[in-house]
């Protein structure tokens, strides 16, 4: 059961592991922890457990913050489902959103990604008859390069002394990926850069256009998507619920409204952390999910990172892009207003999408380089036994945090009039593109709520409202510090900064921690059950 920090419940006198955050990469470090008998203390500074994972409800509604769509859980022997059904005791359940889990809109021209490999090549041969082998080859790059990165994310896990007679080899096939841009990369198989836009249409999952982001990422996330997209029955507010009665199970503890002040070193040994009330929690391991650029900045001693050189880390990395998310209320079951459980993917017709991105850049009443569109009461069989008449909707755009500074530091739901306008402004030019694409919406609406930068960073700590942690340009994959050991003793690290971006890179994130503070192999154990 998770619990509230400020209700003072009964805790345990000790805990094997602390854990700071609550993201999906500490839930999957906590609970795999606990199936090897430790007792966890997971420590999340908010009201909700989750991380990108929670939820949040007005006005009679409810909304997902951070899953849209989750790829390879319909598939018995993946990674991403056998994890799920480890951490959660197969109680998560998901629902398969059909054979289209994509549709890319540009301009009027329409191009649907459709389940199962075989079938997405057929069909972008179809829109692009002349384009057949670069099709093909390119589905081969993308296997060869997720094939690569197996051995990349687990010497990662390694020991030193073993990283060290073993690193370079295990790193050097997904180099050959990760040292170009998608855009390189596709450039040298098509001059077709209609199929080119097409093809990288669902950067949005990670951040970067394609003349920035690296192949590898852009790989992960397309290979993710081959068999389809699932939604967690329930709502994914079921991941931290299904989590916590497995941390329980060994005696560990959820705790919400519980913000860490600081790490606890002692000569050069993580023992506890101080908690803001001063209290503090000691334990044999210390892990912090809460974002490489949170745990240096803020949660670790001062004259530690000074030690450490860990602020010189810091500079060789840079944050992923900030996004606006309008999250609106309708009238109406899913199946009345006829809501589709696939996504929507919009962009503007004339211009590709690093030139979009620069333009919108420049002055955001530019038009939005991307417009996602996500259907998430439409996508879960069971929303409407809980919201029997009402459906949601979430849009997603890029959104600078460059344009919210002059608030930093103000409140949350009280920044002032200007910041309201300006998001009402945003939200009104998002509803205008789902009018475009579903115009008997119109009449529908009955709430909306626009979340900024500045919301994630309430919400999530991130600092300047990052939506994935670190960007994934080429350089990233060459920072040897984005793994779970770091320079001080017990002190670890999880989630999507050692990894890559998003839900099922983090949920992996755990299986590398693990590994990395037991010395198994946390992956062999899963994939065996």
């Amino acid at each position: 059961m998770i619990q509230s920090y400020k209700k003072k419940p009964t805790l345990a006198e000790n805990y094997t592991t602390i854990i700071i955050g609550s993201g999906m990469g500490s839930l999957a470090t906590a609970a795999i922890l606990a199936k090897e008998g430790q007792k966890v203390l997971v420590l999340e500074r908010h009201y909700t457990a989750g991380g990108f994972t929670h939820v949040f409800k007005r006005k009679g509604y409810e909304w997902d913050v951070g899953i849209h769509y989750i790829g390879d859980v319909q598939t018995p022997n993946s990674v991403i489902k056998k994890t799920f059904d480890y951490i959660t005791d197969a109680q998560l359940k998901w629902a398969d959103m059909g054979k289209v889990y994509d549709k890319i809109i540009i301009g009027e021209k329409s191009y649907d990604f459709v389940k199962g490999t075989r079938n997405f090549k057929t069909t972008l041969i179809e829109y692009f008859p002349e384009e057949k082998e670069a099709i093909e080859a390119y589905i081969n790059l993308v296997f060869s390069a997720t094939k690569a990165s197996r051995n990349f994310y687990m010497e990662k896990a390694l020991s030193p002394i073993l990283s060290k007679i073993l690193g370079n080899k295990m790193r050097k096939p997904f180099y050959q990926f990760s040292n170009k841009t998608t855009y390189e990369i596709l450039k040298s198989i098509t001059h077709n850069e209609e199929l080119i836009k097409v093809i990288t249409a669902q950067y949005g999952d990670y951040g970067l256009p394609p003349k920035k982001s690296s192949f590898i990422m852009h790989a992960a996330v397309a290979r993710h998507y081959f068999n389809g997209g699932s939604f967690p029955v329930g709502g994914s507010s079921q991941i931290a619920k299904t989590t916590d009665e497995v941390i329980a199970k060994s005696g560990g503890t959820i705790l919400i409204n519980a913000e860490v002040d600081e790490v606890i070193i002692e000569n050069n040994k993580a023992t506890g952390v101080r908690m803001v009330d001063g209290k503090i929690f000691s334990a044999k391991n210390i892990i912090s999910g809460a974002g490489i650029m949170t745990t240096y900045n803020k949660l670790l001693p001062s004259q530690t990172v000074k030690k450490h050189k860990l602020k010189e880390q810091l500079q060789k990395v840079r944050r992923s892009v900030a996004h606006a998310c309008l999250y609106i209320g309708l009238k109406g079951s899913p199946d009345k207003l006829n809501l589709p459980k696939t996504n929507y993917w919009v962009y503007p017709e004339k211009v590709d999408h690093d030139s979009a991105v620069e333009n919108y850049l420049k002055n955001i009443n530019n038009p939005f380089p991307l417009v996602y569109i996500s259907f998430p009461s439409a996508k879960d069989p069971d929303w409407s036994n809980r919201y029997p008449g009402k459906s949601t909707i979430d849009i997603l755009t890029l959104l600078p945090y460059e344009i919210f500074d002059k608030w930093e530091g103000s409140k949350w739901m009280k920044r002032g009039e200007e910041y309201n306008a300006l998001k009402e402004n945003i939200s009104q030019r998002l509803l205008e593109e789902l009018f475009k694409q579903m115009p008997q919406l119109k009449e529908k609406i009955a709430y909306y709520e626009l979340s900024t930068p500045l919301t994630t960073q309430h919400f999530v700590n991130y600092d300047k409202g990052e939506i994935y942690g670190l960007d994934h340009a080429p350089d990233r994959f060459h920072q040897k510090f984005l793994r779970p050991r770091t320079s001080i003793k017990n002190f670890y690290l999880t989630g999507q900064d050692i990894v890559t971006a998003g839900v099922a890179a983090a949920l992996l994130s755990g299986i590398i921690t693990t590994s990395a503070m037991t010395g198994k192999n946390m992956m062999k154990k899963i994939l065996k059950r």
